[in-house]
């Protein structure tokens, strides 16, 4: 395959839809963070640097997939090891902009994150059985909606009274619950489950992350604007 894509292309048409959005989502962010209070600064930044991180990966991953015509999801790695930690610490982060939170909320987030991330990348690359990877995986992102439908988190965003708070947190669950879920199934379908077709493999992951990651960030932001005004 050639360095630029064809027209055909479709996966590589998502690579760069992804890439271009990626880099305007994070542009959006930073520039529109004068528009919110002091207090959602942190969170609205946070959303920022997340969709700056996957951009510059997508930069690299459009590139191997146009050489290669693959991008195995150890690729992907990389940007998941940094920006799902974020993400996870972002429920933290919007409570802290209405709230007192605990600073423990944030290391369990931040280190249930990082143990769900680096076990499935320790799998996917062979350090470890790739099942045991998945299982420990599973078992960082289950503490995580655990703790966003159950713990505390979920406790102090009901106890907050602001609106605005709720409704971001809410629909970061959401996406946590159901957007996030496709990231294991790929990882099970392409370690565990005999193989999966490269190509329709990367267009559900491209899609994922633009749920995933640019809805994610919008929805912080949308509360911030909304209860700053």
């Amino acid at each position: 395959m050639g360095k630029t894509f064809q027209p055909t292309d479709i996966v590589g048409a998502t690579f760069w839809l992804i890439t271009i959005a990626m880099i305007a989502t994070a542009a959006f962010l930073f520039l529109e963070r004068r528009r919110v209070e002091d207090r959602w600064k942190t969170p609205v930044s946070a959303a920022g640097v997340v969709a700056l991180i996957s951009a510059i990966n997508y930069f690299y991953l459009k590139d191997v997939w146009a050489a290669t015509g693959a991008a195995s999801t150890v690729y992907r790695f990389v940007d998941w090891q940094l920006t799902v930690p974020l993400q996870s610490v972002s429920f933290y982060l919007v409570l802290t902009a209405v709230v007192s939170v605990p600073a423990a909320l944030f290391w369990r987030l931040l280190v249930a994150s990082v143990v769900m991330i680096g076990s499935a990348y320790l799998g996917a690359a062979g350090y470890m059985s790739p099942t045991l990877g998945i299982l420990i995986g599973v078992a960082g992102g289950l503490y995580i909606l655990g703790e966003v439908y159950l713990g505390e988190a979920s406790g102090l965003n009901s106890g907050s009274g602001n609106e605005a708070a709720q409704s971001a947190f809410n629909g970061m669950r959401l996406i946590v619950t159901i957007g996030w879920a496709i990231y294991p199934l790929g990882y099970f379908m392409e370690y565990l489950g005999g193989g999966v077709d490269e190509a329709s493999l990367n267009v559900i992951y491209n899609l994922a992350d633009f749920l995933n990651k640019i809805v994610f960030s919008l929805i912080i932001y949308r509360a911030a604007v909304r209860d700053s005004t």
